[in-house]
């Protein structure tokens, strides 16, 4: 696993359970550490191998730059330099033509960076302030969803020349252009983005304390409503969707707790306690079906499903531990360090 610090640090861990114990500590292979002569100044802002192999990772910062690393040496392959902040940056899962890492910097443009070539191919045109989250389709190649500070998430055929190809209007088109908030996502900024594993839907949250989930074909908002998502966030949100469970679910940070919520029900299943300080980032491993989250507190937790819920003492009813309803896919706050 790949994890990134407010401190620039880089730090990579084996996630191999060798103890077998149900509680145990991850070890760190190896770190980009301070001493480090390439090591980013500012805050690691977002981390991600590259998709095809674990011989590449990339690395993006508040320093401005964006890294290539080889795994192998700990050094940097390549380096993009940009004018503004760098809030996010994503390598599409599934691409096979082309090799473009998308990043979401302080200025509102979009830049689109060639792995190939070197250097930044496109530049996507249409927001008006910061974009402060970008994702690659799982499911289409050429599709990218950009969540930015003006209260708009567009999709891009990064094919086109017009590039924007959808821009997600939260009153489904019933609310005249007249309205302020019409043709916007959200009524704050949006600061996190989210596909479905299976691309259909689009996850958003913004900070008017919503998350909405939309039809990733048609753009329409499927209005389900999942109550309030407390986000006072002043930068991106990295939140997550399971892979691989009978009903999907969606973790989100939620000041120092994790909401864990049915996709699309909108329930709240349960709130993941363990942290002591804001989390802001999750993401899930859907070979292990483990979710980790990074937190301010400095720790790193990994989390599993449990299969059965404590009964309280009170309950005289029933002695036994009863089946979750959600079944085998329910998450305890069960934690384990990492």
């Amino acid at each position: 696993m790949l994890s990134g610090g407010s401190d620039g640090v880089i730090v990579l861990y084996d996630l191999e359970n060798s103890s077998r114990q149900p509680y145990y500590t991850c070890k760190a292979v190896c770190s980009i550490g301070r001493n480090h002569p390439e090591v980013h100044k500012y805050s690691v802002e977002t981390v991600q191998w590259y998709p095809h192999d674990t011989g590449m990772f990339t690395s993006s910062s508040f320093d401005k730059t964006l890294k290539v690393w080889d795994t192998n040496t700990l050094q940097t392959a390549d380096m993009f330099n940009f004018e503004e902040t760098v809030y996010s940056h994503h390598m599409s899962p599934v691409a096979t033509k082309h090799c473009l890492i998308a990043v979401g910097t302080k200025g509102p443009k979009v830049q689109l960076c060639d792995l190939k070539s070197g250097s930044c191919s496109h530049i996507l045109q249409g927001h008006r302030q910061e974009i402060l989250a970008v994702s690659w389709s799982p499911r289409y190649d050429y599709i990218l969803a950009t969540a930015s500070a003006d209260s708009r998430v567009k999709l891009w055929d990064v094919r086109r020349a017009s590039g924007c190809w959808m821009t997600l209007d939260q009153h489904n088109g019933k609310k005249s252009q007249a309205v302020e908030s019409a043709n916007t996502a959200h009524n704050g900024k949006v600061n996190g983005l989210c596909f479905t594993s299976d691309g259909l839907h689009l996850l958003t949250v913004g900070t008017d304390n919503r998350m909405r989930l939309w039809n990733s074909s048609n753009g329409e908002n499927t209005l389900v409503n999942y109550g309030k998502v407390y986000n006072d966030s002043k930068k991106g949100l990295k939140f997550t969707v399971s892979c691989g469970c009978s009903s999907e679910f969606v973790f989100v940070p939620y000041g120092s707790t994790i909401a864990v919520y049915t996709v699309y029900s909108g329930e709240q299943i349960t709130m993941l306690k363990g942290h002591y300080k804001s989390v802001d980032c999750c993401v899930f491993q859907s070979n292990f079906q483990e979710l980790y989250s990074g937190s301010r507190d400095c720790n790193i937790l990994a989390w599993v499903p449990s299969l059965y819920e404590p009964v309280p003492d009170d309950d005289e009813t029933t002695t036994k531990s009863q089946l979750n309803p959600a079944f085998e896919d329910a998450w305890s706050s069960s934690d384990e360090e990492g």
